[in-house]
């Protein structure tokens, strides 16, 4: 008897992008180079910045994750028919808050932490000793909470040291299932809700616009857990999806006119959504080649802060700096944490304000 299945149907826009007609909607990790071009680019941005030791921390980081991911180990992965169920509710197969993790995560993350330098500042490898020797339980705990973008229960400190090692795990994890699905069909594509993560229902940490081939020009929203990178059109807001009253907003000039010369050719720049109140940073790399979503973000803390006193709310997450909300909400968000991924989509009471970068110490 034959095996059949059922596969995610394409777009008549996915259709033409596989023929070259169209702008391909997904872009994908590379599992060899993913973490080490973020390493390099922080490292990069840290030159002469304010935030310089934070910066070389999340590259030293980045180093190791880059490392894990390259001798990762076999994990569970969804079956055919989870995948199927997921495709024909135009779900995330992977959605990070409902997905069994496997077990091995732990230990993964525990390795990647071995890695990092002993030169790290005697407060961070404090907080890297204390997380290494944690129980399963807690580190489960901490996991949860930072993926249904709660900070009530989560260890701050220990934040960016266990994001780490879920990045690490969900890009594996993504590669993984698109490697086992050769022959079968597309596992991942279009979904509902086209604000999150199309694989595993993340917010966005921040938007890049390509700068070659059938891509310039073309918006990619770059995922905050995995990694893979979905089209969105510019003008057009990541939070509530429209069109109408987008303005852009530069370190140039965030806080005074939008759309000034200054603004429009700055390499960095906050779209913001009069209509909903939210914005989403992006990044032209047709301006700077070596942009990368996650650290340039970090990097341009700067432009929230500036952003955040016209009361704009920020729409993606970076797992690598995360703020809290007076209800225990990370980011923008307060109400139901499962709503859309890692934070929830729920309008905030008030607009929130990135707080200082952790200072790791000198070096």
């Amino acid at each position: 008897m034959g095996v059949t299945a059922t596969v995610r149907v394409m777009s008549p826009e996915e259709i033409a992008a596989r023929s070259g007609g169209e702008t391909p909607y997904l872009l994908w990790p590379e599992r060899g180079t993913h973490f080490a071009e973020r390493e390099m680019r922080l490292r990069q941005l840290a030159a002469n910045h304010p935030m310089r030791e934070f910066l070389l921390f999340a590259a030293d980081l980045a180093r190791a994750q880059q490392a894990q991911l390259a001798a990762y180990p076999a994990v569970a992965l969804p079956d055919h028919e989870a995948l199927d169920r997921a495709a024909s509710r135009l779900a995330p197969p992977l959605a990070a808050i409902d997905f069994p993790r496997d077990p091995a995560w732990r230990s993964e993350l525990r390795a990647l932490l071995a890695r990092l330098p002993d030169s790290l500042p005697h407060a961070a490898r404090d907080t890297i000793a204390r997380v290494a020797r944690a129980d399963d339980a807690w580190l489960e705990t901490q996991a949860d909470c930072l993926l249904a973008g709660v900070t009530r229960g989560l260890d701050l400190a220990a934040a960016p040291l266990v994001a780490a090692g879920l990045q690490v795990y969900f890009t594996h994890l993504l590669l993984s299932v698109q490697a086992g699905a050769i022959g079968r069909g597309q596992p991942f594509g279009r979904i509902e809700d086209e604000t999150v993560c199309p694989a595993c229902a993340s917010k966005p940490v921040a938007s890049v616009t390509r700068n070659a081939g059938e891509l310039l020009g073309q918006r990619y929203l770059g995922c905050s857990l995995c990694g893979l990178q979905w089209h969105m059109v510019r003008i057009k807001c990541a939070h509530c999806l429209s069109t109408q009253a987008i303005t852009y907003q530069s370190l140039q000039r965030a806080a005074d006119e939008p759309d000034t010369e200054a603004a429009a050719s700055a390499v960095a720049q906050a779209e913001v959504c009069d209509s909903c109140g939210h914005y989403l940073k992006i990044f032209h790399s047709d301006r700077d080649p070596h942009v990368d979503a996650a650290a340039d973000d970090l990097a341009t803390i700067t432009l929230d802060l500036l952003v955040s006193e016209s009361g704009a709310r920020r729409h993606g997450v970076n797992l690598m700096l995360l703020f809290g909300e007076p209800d225990g909400q990370t980011g923008d968000s307060t109400g139901d944490a499962a709503e859309g991924g890692p934070s929830s989509k729920a309008e905030a009471s008030g607009a929130t304000r990135p707080p200082d970068p952790p200072d790791p110490g000198p070096r």
